[in-house]
């Protein structure tokens, strides 16, 4: 793949795997289907979780493309016990990227799963794929390209939320033979 369009999913009615989207998010997920549509998109996976699929669903059937699901996309556990404070508990994990809540997982450990679909993805062969989300995954999945998203940066986040990540290859002479390397651009596409 040469890009990778980084979906969070639109507007929902909670946070459980099983919350739907509300009429406003399905407003939205057609919206962004209509965005979408003409940016050559031949793949898409998403989270399996229900908010996910229904926000990809209106750009499958626009593209006329199956949707894949990958629990690896699911959204980050903070923590299996009830947090009064989740905000500063969700805080501390960008500061400290190894810890975890009681039953949490870890920044690095929730990053490490979603960059493990995002390698499948670029060693498709399709030019232009999708992958759908949730905010908090999507945050660290930017991160490791741009160190400074951080806590800040994932509160500005909206629902839905469109960044396109791009791959081109840096070809560069070392000595007598020629090197390349990978470099990445991302941008925020949706603007509403």
């Amino acid at each position: 793949m040469e890009s990778i369009y980084l979906i969070r999913h639109a507007k929902a009615e909670g946070q459980e795997p099983y919350a739907s989207l509300t009429d406003e998010g399905y407003r939205q997920a057609e919206k962004l289907a209509e965005l979408l549509s003409s940016h050559g998109i031949s793949y898409i996976v998403s989270s399996p979780w229900k908010r996910a699929v229904q926000t990809a669903v209106p750009l499958g059937a626009a593209i006329q493309q199956h949707i894949h699901t990958d629990e690896r996309l699911q959204e980050r556990v903070l923590s299996t016990v009830d947090l009064p404070d989740w905000m500063e508990v969700l805080k501390r994990t960008y500061d400290d990227v190894d810890w975890a809540a009681e039953g949490g997982e870890s920044s690095r450990i929730a990053a490490r799963r979603g960059l493990a679909v995002l390698e499948e993805c670029w060693n498709r062969p399709e030019p232009h794929g999708a992958v759908v989300t949730h905010g908090n995954l999507l945050s660290l999945i930017i991160r490791q390209y741009v160190p400074s998203f951080g806590y800040p940066e994932w509160a500005k986040l909206s629902n839905p939320d469109v960044y396109v990540l791009r791959r081109e290859q840096e070809h560069t002479d070392a000595g007598k033979r020629k090197e390349a390397s990978l470099m990445f651009s991302i941008r925020r596409l949706w603007l509403d």
